[in-house]
């Protein structure tokens, strides 16, 4: 069955190529609400488009106040979900051709979005394209969710799920291979003072965050996992707001560490300055041998021949709120510094193995 799955992908390359492109081409940053637009009037336009192409391939599809949408093959309510988003970062300066192009050269498409996220999740949709197609049965339905929000706060996600039943298994096609099996908790610390301390302040900034080590050493907190790596301090700011200075940083924490130790350790060094978290992901682990896990990496391993050892990631995707579902794909080890930069890229040779992979990941994952 593997290989008439990976015919068949290989048989609507060019079709998919096609259908990317159309999808990529459309601008999707996000930009002021509007009504029936909570994420802007591109986001919106894009998530109808998204499903009109979903549904001209057989599928049903719904749209959940243009918040997020999904694409379904198969009935019942224990599904396998697959998520990934349309939304996009601001396109920046530095781009060689228009980055909404879809620009092709030498076998490499780039255009914002076509590696984070959209060529992915459309990847996905084509290799159950596929599926159906071929008339599998699945003993689960497969469902494609297309996700409006994921570069600026998750609220798609949060919408959803107030509104529809969370997967029982499933990924995200936006990290990288192997299949990643956890990811680190992320916790946004912000401290603050008057302005009138400000010399203490900046002591103390300085002592504890901009003149140390990024493992947090200074502030005791170098927290080291066996599998997870180092703590990591990251997404340094500086914000001038009313009378009040404040510093913001990121601390990409494994398992082990907790917020709880974090925020009171610095609370411990800061005096009389606010600190507080203002935004917070609990970690994120799967039993590495486990059914869901070992299934994408059989998939992986078949298609490339490459060491499918699952991995963890210091990044953060909607594993973080999402029940149930990993991070897989779709970069392959070597590819970084690609997706947020100027010329974003994926070669197309890439998103084939991808929907293959894919293709596979949905049949054995739809059959447990």
């Amino acid at each position: 069955m593997e290989s008439k799955i990976i015919r068949q992908i290989e048989k609507n390359s060019d079709e998919m190529i096609k259908g990317i492109k159309k999808i990529v081409k459309m601008p999707s940053v996000e930009t002021e609400a509007e009504e029936n637009a909570p994420f802007g009037k591109d986001i919106a336009l894009t998530l109808n488009e998204t499903l009109k192409l979903a549904e001209s391939l057989g599928f049903k599809t719904k749209n959940l106040d243009n918040y997020i949408g999904w694409a379904q093959y198969g009935e019942g309510d224990d599904y396998i979900g697959i998520i990934g988003h349309l939304d996009v970062v601001p396109v920046g300066e530095g781009w060689k051709h228009d980055p909404f192009s879809a620009y092709e050269e030498n076998g490499y498409i780039y255009s914002r979005g076509i590696l984070d996220n959209k060529g992915p999740i459309l990847t996905c949709l084509y290799a159950l394209y596929s599926i159906k197609q071929l008339n599998i049965s699945l003993k689960r339905p497969i469902r494609i969710i297309f996700g409006c929000d994921e570069e600026t706060g998750f609220e798609d996600l949060k919408y959803y799920l107030e509104k529809e039943k969370a997967p029982i298994m499933g990924w995200t096609p936006d990290c990288k291979y192997p299949v990643v099996y956890a990811e680190r908790g992320r916790a946004v610390i912000e401290i603050s003072t008057q302005e009138n301390n400000i010399d203490e302040f900046f002591k103390f900034v300085n002592t504890y965050f901009m003149n140390a080590k990024p493992n947090a050493e200074s502030l005791g907190l170098d927290y080291k996992d066996e599998e997870f790596g180092v703590n990591e301090m990251r997404n340094y700011k500086l914000i001038h707001e009313d009378k009040n200075i404040i510093f913001s940083v990121t601390f990409s924490y494994p398992v082990g560490l907790s917020l709880e130790k974090i925020v009171k350790t610095i609370k411990e060094k800061a005096g009389k300055m606010d600190v507080k978290c203002v935004q917070h992901y609990t970690p994120v682990k799967f039993e590495k041998d486990g059914e869901m896990v070992s299934s994408l990496q059989k998939a992986y391993e078949l298609v490339t021949g490459f060491d499918g050892t699952p991995v963890t990631t210091t990044g953060g995707t909607y594993a973080k709120l999402m029940p149930n579902i990993v991070p897989f794909g779709p970069s392959f080890p070597g590819q970084k510094g690609i997706g947020h930069l100027p010329n974003e890229w994926m070669k197309i040779e890439d998103l084939i193995s991808n929907a293959k992979i894919y293709g596979l990941g949905i049949y054995y994952l739809a059959n447990l």
